[in-house]
């Protein structure tokens, strides 16, 4: 009989990393430590959303099933808008992450006199792919670089500042390698120099607990599918006073910012998930499984640091093995992680994420990224350390 795909019975959700019940041998193993790539929906916000299911009316429409529909959009909006330190009117909502960094870039350097943006060489791609693309409309953007640590110079920062810089943009924690950027300081710097400061903080949310008045950010981006919400949702946090353009035009929703006709299932997922989730700590879960690779498997390293960094993500380079044929393995044995973001693990390049740091070509073909959620248990640790030395000896034996 199957294991169950990390069951979410209430017992469960208040045990990250404590012991479950032991793996029996010979079942069929699921577990999924990929959980920065994305996360299931948990079953509280299913619920939520299923039992809403009929208030399906159009929230722009003025008939009382619209109107109820619209309610729970704006209940949604407060629940996103109190855990960030926020007001509601300061939240838009829209398809994702991707769309929320887009809005907050192109949207804010539309409106704005100056043309030079200040962003990091570790960025998520949604954000790197933006600059490249206002860079082909004649706007100058620096690449701040990194230490081997992933975390920006902030005097390097300082010294970056020109009389026309509109905008920075950091990312709160790195998706492949979790390091956490001093947000506060840079927004104090910001502020100091009167630049707007925008932060992608997807994988931050449900993990850090923020404020954004408090770190002096001007936009926050944010995802409902990496807080245990449906994909197809995401907000962009837009502190009162900032002039912006829509880059979605229509029928003027979400303030004018964002048109077409609301995701009302998906704005009640992340207004029900969000707030929820924030795990004490994935401590014990991540020491495991680092003091357990190093100790069993000689020739690794971890990249990235594991103090300045977000607690689920682990990133580990397993020298002279390739990532994609150790995640097929591992796969096989019924536990799924990830060489790299999703967004890229596909494209036979390195992680740029990874090369920033110091690694080498090879040495970042050779990392594998192991992301924690709040269903994953030392028992899977446990399972992951028995299986994973052999693959890594199988795969160094029989060399491509």
């Amino acid at each position: 009989m199957a294991v169950p795909f990390h069951s979410v019975d209430s017992s469960a959700k208040n045990s990250v990393g404590e012991k479950s019940p032991t793996i029996p041998k010979g079942d069929i193993v699921n577990i999924y430590l990929d959980n920065a790539a994305t996360t299931q929906i948990d079953e509280d916000v299913l619920k939520v959303m299923s039992e809403n299911q009929v208030h399906y009316g159009n929230p722009s429409c003025l008939h009382s099933l619209g109107q109820k529909a619209k309610e729970l959009v704006e209940n949604a909006r407060k629940n996103v808008a109190d855990e960030i330190g926020a007001t509601p009117n300061e939240i838009i909502f829209c398809a994702s992450g991707t769309e929320a960094n887009n809005l907050a870039l192109i949207g804010f350097l539309e409106e704005s006199k100056k043309n030079h943006i200040i962003t990091s060489s570790t960025e998520h791609l949604s954000i790197l792919s933006t600059c490249k693309y206002l860079e082909s409309l004649n706007y100058e953007v620096t690449y701040l670089p990194v230490d081997k640590c992933g975390i920006i110079d902030l005097d390097l920062l300082k010294r970056s500042i020109q009389k026309n810089t509109a905008l920075i943009s950091i990312m709160y924690a790195n998706n492949e390698i979790g390091s956490i950027q001093p947000i506060k300081e840079i927004g104090e710097i910001a502020n100091i120099y009167d630049i707007r400061f925008h932060t992608d903080a997807v994988q931050a949310v449900g993990h850090c607990k923020i404020n954004a008045h408090d770190l002096n950010v001007d936009m926050l981006s944010m995802s409902g599918h990496k807080i245990y919400a449906p994909k197809g949702i995401g907000a962009l946090y837009i502190k009162s006073g900032t002039n912006m353009q829509p880059i979605v035009y229509g029928g003027g929703q979400e303030s004018g910012l964002r048109s077409g006709t609301e995701n009302t299932m998906g704005i009640i997922g992340i207004g029900a998930s969000i707030g929820q989730q924030r795990s004490n700590s994935y401590a014990n879960l991540k020491r495991k499984l680092i003091d357990g690779i190093i100790s069993q498997i000689p020739d690794v390293k971890i990249n990235g640091s594991i103090e300045s960094s977000l607690g689920n993500i682990v990133n580990i380079c397993f020298r002279d093995v390739d990532a994609i044929s150790l995640m097929l393995l591992l796969d096989k044995n019924g536990i799924q992680v990830s060489p790299g973001a999703a967004c890229a693990s596909s494209k036979m390049t390195p992680s740029h994420v990874l090369t920033a740091i110091g690694l080498s070509k090879d040495d970042a073909y050779s990392s594998i990224r192991f992301s924690f959620g709040k269903y994953n248990t030392i028992d899977e640790v446990e399972y992951v350390l028995e299986v994973l030395p052999k693959l890594v000896k199988e795969i160094r034996s029989n060399p491509i």
